[in-house]
């Protein structure tokens, strides 16, 4: 009999339906909760092979634990808010929400046609009212405790995409979705605070230390970038002004030659205001040049020829009160650390590069750490020392090793009131205003009496305008619908204008995992109460690309949301664990729209089926490996999974079960479940398959010579282990077996570790190291019955006549190595 999968699959994923097999109550007797969630899709219109990877692992793990025991929750949902929306709107004529909804539609008729055990009425969207109400009731609650705020700054804006860029969406200069050149802007802008909470983002990480890969955590502080230095304060000559410099390495204060401070630093307009007054022509050139530097993006600064010109105006040192010049660079950055540094172009190569392009002084005041007779003579070979060392050349500090030298001069810089001790960070709060239609609207008033107003709790949410015309200028829509825009000012009445920006879509995945704890609350974003029950997320599967996005982002909701009472303590991380699958990659790239290379999981369901598809998903490489793409490979797994099926077939229907119950079927059987059971923990999916086969092979060799009632109760605990990765044609065969419940209600097989031992081992046979034979020998076998083995063997005897024996060497169930002269 050949396995029809097509009406199979069709049927078992009625029966799921309608018995809500996958529905889940917040509590169940005599069993713990799990949270096993996938970050959710952005609904594109179809489904990829790369998504469905994504969600075959976190279904099997789902299905693996309530086989457990477990009482799993396993929801799905829709981060539906993002340009791609918006742009189809623009080139097809068809409204986003319209274009949106559509496309879930049809994704989620692929999901549930690959058979995944999604507690579908959970499910949450995030583009209705209902979901992004409660961002703008987000919103608010940081604006209240002043984590949301607005400012001007210079931003990242995207040409194509008509919209601003967080830092972490431009990757190598351009667009993390389009691949456009990014360019710099200012504008008015929201951000979330962030950096309040950086210290606490690191510390945390204590928490999640065993659950998450290190090059992820690794990856968020390096993003985070903690620096532990000094703070100097450099007056500058003839000026009531001082500029604060951060460096790690103030062992190198005697080698300062000049100062560098960014174009845009609050200094730089002072200094053309008094140069237009005294040079007019160093003036202009000085405007020509942070000009200049405003076309450049922060990569183009960072990676380019090192730009400058000279202010005009010196510092002044603070030990040796000697002039310094203060020049302006385009690579230093006014958003990072006080937007100026102490340049040493001996000691780093940036500063050497530069001093040399513009002939600035070069003074060596740290050399390596040898003999201090041959310090004294240490010169630069074309490159900066940028190594730890000895001092020189810098008074009381000489012959001080770097780290000691670090203290003793901060020491002195706080006794003379120039300077401290001090912690800085890379990270820069969240930016989150978006000049684009398509998303949650910010829920803030503009009112010329009463200045910013946010909205009232109860007066939300604010609708998304219906009637919208998309032209793709840039400005955002909203901006030029009337009834959107002017409204009475909540506080005196007035006529106000609404904002027109709309939230970053990553505050919507930022929070969405607590929605599924409370999906229907309508006077909360959810409950304490039921996030209390299932929160921490015990297992979340996404893409490592998202270590600095929405997984940072979400860290800094719940500690928000712990701080504002809204979430337990126990959940100041919200995933215990993280599992990062790799890529599927076909023709040398990763399988995305973008590429033109994707593969059409409907496709593959038409030719051979959801368990074929799921089957070769998870043996094709493991889970956090890339996975390249072979249809052939697919095909394999659909003619092994009809070998299985016409196994249980032909022992099925065969009526003689007079034969014996045999040992090595009981042993292969009971260390099938042991080895099995294992790598499920150790996320081996390929490995269980593997296994799997190498049970079927046996059986097929085994089938017409053991009891019929042994071989399928062999194959009804194979049924179990495998049903997390192939559910439907487990259901079959166990429904044919008589079971009256579904598979996914029953309970792991268990295994005697005795009788999964194997009675022989292969033993081997060495003279003078070399492998000689092989036999199947007894467990535990004794040396002296080996050794009869050997010195009958007749082929072994050539070897050994006429040599003498110098010694043996036994390993137990192993080997025995004859050593002869």
């Amino acid at each position: 009999m050949r396995y029809n999968f097509k009406n199979i699959e069709k049927k078992w994923q009625k029966i799921w339906d309608e018995k809500k097999i996958f529905e889940v109550k917040d509590q169940e007797i005599g069993k713990k909760n799990y949270f096993v969630l996938e970050m959710f899709p952005y609904p594109s219109g179809m489904l990829h092979m790369g998504h469905v990877r994504n969600y075959t692992i976190s279904d099997l793990i789902s299905r693996y634990k309530k086989l457990q025991g477990f009482n799993v929750m396993h929801p799905i949902g829709w981060d539906s808010f993002g340009l791609p929306a918006e742009n189809a709107a623009i080139k097809y004529k068809k409204h986003p929400k319209d274009w949106t909804l559509a496309n879930i539609n049809k994704m989620k008729e692929q999901l549930k046609a690959m058979g995944f055990s999604y507690d579908w009425s959970r499910e949450i969207t995030t583009c209705l009212e209902n979901y992004y109400k409660w961002n703008q009731w987000i919103f608010l609650k940081l604006y209240e405790k002043g984590l949301a705020y607005r400012k001007e700054s210079v931003v990242n804006w995207c040409n194509k995409c008509k919209t601003v860029l967080a830092n972490e969406q431009v990757e190598n200069g351009k667009c993390w979705r389009c691949s456009s050149e990014v360019v710099q802007k200012s504008l008015e802008q929201w951000f979330f605070k962030i950096t309040e909470y950086q210290e606490q983002l690191l510390q945390d990480y204590e928490f999640i230390k065993d659950g998450w890969a290190t090059r992820i955590i690794d990856m968020q502080k390096n993003w985070i970038g903690k620096s532990e230095g000094t703070t100097i304060n450099f007056d500058i000559n003839n000026l009531d002004e001082n500029i604060k410099v951060f460096t790690t390495r103030v062992d190198t204060l005697y080698g300062v030659t000049y100062i560098v401070i960014a174009p845009e630093h609050e200094i730089v307009n002072k200094f053309i205001t008094i140069l237009l007054k005294k040079d007019n022509t160093l003036a202009k050139n000085i405007i020509d040049f942070i000009e200049s530097v405003k076309k450049q993006t922060e990569l183009d600064r960072n990676m380019k020829g090192k730009e400058g010109i000279f202010s005009g105006f010196y510092a002044i040192h603070p030990f040796t009160n000697k002039k310094i010049p203060i020049w302006l660079g385009n690579y230093v950055l006014a958003t990072y650390g006080t937007g100026a540094v102490m340049a040493v172009p001996a000691h780093d190569q940036r500063d050497y590069e530069f001093a040399i392009k513009n002939n600035l002084e070069i003074k060596i005041v740290i050399t390596p750490y040898y003999n201090d007779s041959n310090s004294k003579n240490f010169e630069l070979k074309n490159k900066a020392f940028e190594e730890k060392g000895f001092l020189v050349n810098s008074a009381e500090f000489d012959n001080l090793k770097s780290d000691e030298a670090k203290i003793k001069i901060t020491e002195k810089l706080i006794f003379l009131n120039k300077g401290n001790f001090t912690k800085t960070y890379r990270l820069k709060d969240w930016l989150i205003s978006r000049q684009r239609y398509w998303g949650t609207p910010i829920p803030i008033i503009y009112c010329k009496k009463c200045g910013i107003v946010p909205i009232k709790f109860d007066d939300l949410p604010v609708k998304l305008p219906e009637s919208v015309d998309f032209t793709g200028q840039g400005d955002s829509p909203l901006k030029y619908i009337s009834d959107f825009v002017n409204v009475k000012c909540p506080e005196c009445g007035n006529i106000a204008q609404r904002e027109t920006d709309t939230m970053d879509t990553f505050v919507d995945s930022s929070w969405y995992f607590l929605r599924y704890c409370d999906s229907k609350n309508d006077s909360m974003p959810f409950s304490k109460e039921k996030t209390s029950l299932w929160m921490p997320v015990n297992q979340y599967i996404g893409g490592a690309e998202h270590a600095c996005m929405h997984l940072l982002y979400s860290r800094f909701f719940e500690k928000v949301f712990v701080d504002l009472g809204l979430v337990d303590k126990k959940a100041i991380e919200p995933f215990t664990n993280l599992l990062n699958q790799g890529m599927v990659i076909k023709d040398g790239n990763k399988m995305s729209k973008s590429k033109g290379n994707i593969v059409d999981p409907d496709e593959m369901l038409k030719k051979y089926g959801a368990d074929s598809s799921r089957l070769f998903i998870l043996f094709a490489a493991p889970p956090h490996k890339d996975l390249e793409w072979n249809e052939d490979s697919i095909e394999g797994a659909n003619r092994f999974l009809n070998r299985f099926y016409r196994l249980f077939d032909e022992i099925f229907n065969r009526k003689d079960d007079s034969l014996e119950q045999k040992r090595n079927i009981e042993q292969m059987h009971n260390s099938t479940i042991k080895k099995i059971l294992e790598d499920y923990e150790n996320f081996g999916y390929n490995t269980i398959i593997a296994t799997t086969m190498e049970a079927i092979n046996f059986l097929y060799k085994e089938k017409d010579s053991t009891n019929k009632s042994q071989l399928l109760n062999f194959i009804s605990d194979i049924c179990i282990l495998i049903s997390p990765i192939v559910p439907h044609i487990t259901e079959e065969i166990w429904q044919k077996l008589g079971n009256k419940e579904s598979i996914i209600l029953s309970k792991l097989p268990v295994f005697d570790s005795k009788k999964a031992e194997k009675d022989k081992i292969i033993f081997v046979i060495q003279i003078n190291g070399k492998i000689r034979a092989k036999y199947d020998a007894k467990k535990d076998e004794i040396q002296e019955n080996i050794e009869k083995i050997i010195f009958a063997d007749e082929k072994l005897k050539t070897y050994l006549e006429n040599k003498k024996i110098l010694k043996k060497v036994f390993i137990k169930n192993k080997l025995i190595n004859i050593v002869v002269k």
